[in-house]
């Protein structure tokens, strides 16, 4: 299904890696300072963003992205 997500990127040398959804701006903004602390590498860098993504839903019922629509 296609719908307009909140998620949380991590990107490790110009591409992304990971991204996980998050339920508001102000959450994902948050897990992105955390991860900022924590993180020790240097080509790391967080970021969120507000787009258009393909979710599916897993075995346990919890949502993720399969793909983002980046325009």
């Amino acid at each position: 299904m296609t719908e307009v997500v909140i998620a949380l990127l991590m990107i490790v040398n110009g591409e992304i890696k990971e991204h996980r959804i998050q339920p508001s701006m102000s959450e994902c903004l948050k897990g992105k300072r955390y991860a900022e602390r924590s993180e020790t590498g240097s080509n790391i860098r967080h970021q969120c963003i507000k787009s258009m993504a393909e979710t599916e839903f897993n075995i346990d019922g919890s949502k993720t992205i399969k793909k983002l629509i980046l325009e």
